[in-house]
């Protein structure tokens, strides 16, 4: 078994002066065919800045949520300090540039330039009906409309 893998960006996040998009490579344009009427998309991207043999070691952090435990493993968290910093976002869409390849969005939790692996679109099934998540983070939005307009540097040791 082969355990390595090769990952080609599709595109990039442009993200200046507040305004975020996602440009795409010219030769992926042709894969937003069918795409309008999807209000939010996943994006799949690589933290790029956090790619690092160190920052891949670290699977236990100390104390980075105010509210949180004194320790928590990787994989408990939405830290981009990941063994493999794959990461996913949720976005909605202002408007897409179908000539261009460009995604507009109001906010995307990536830095300027960075590698963008897949988009996929947001389905109303893909919501979990009964979800629970520990005590610390309860009271963080439900939506994320409302994440928008939370005080998220109070939760953060960082």
């Amino acid at each position: 078994m082969n355990n390595n893998f090769e990952l080609k960006p599709i595109g990039k996040v442009i993200a200046s002066n507040g305004n975020y998009s996602i440009q795409l490579k010219k030769e992926f344009i042709s894969g937003l065919v069918g795409i309008e009427g999807f209000s939010h998309l996943q994006i799949t991207w690589w933290g790029s800045l956090v790619d690092t043999p160190e920052l891949r070691k670290i699977l236990v952090s100390e104390k980075p949520y105010k509210k949180g435990p004194e320790k928590i493993g990787v994989f408990a968290t939405r830290s981009p300090v990941r063994p493999n910093p794959l990461l996913i976002t949720n976005i909605s869409v202002l408007r897409i540039d179908y000539e261009k390849g460009i995604l507009y969005t109001p906010w995307i939790d990536a830095e300027n330039e960075t590698p963008v692996l897949d988009i996929k679109p947001y389905h109303l099934s893909e919501r979990v009906k009964d979800c629970r998540v520990p005590q610390w983070c309860d009271h963080w939005p439900k939506w994320d409309e409302e994440s928008e307009a939370f005080d998220w540097q109070n939760e953060f040791n960082f």
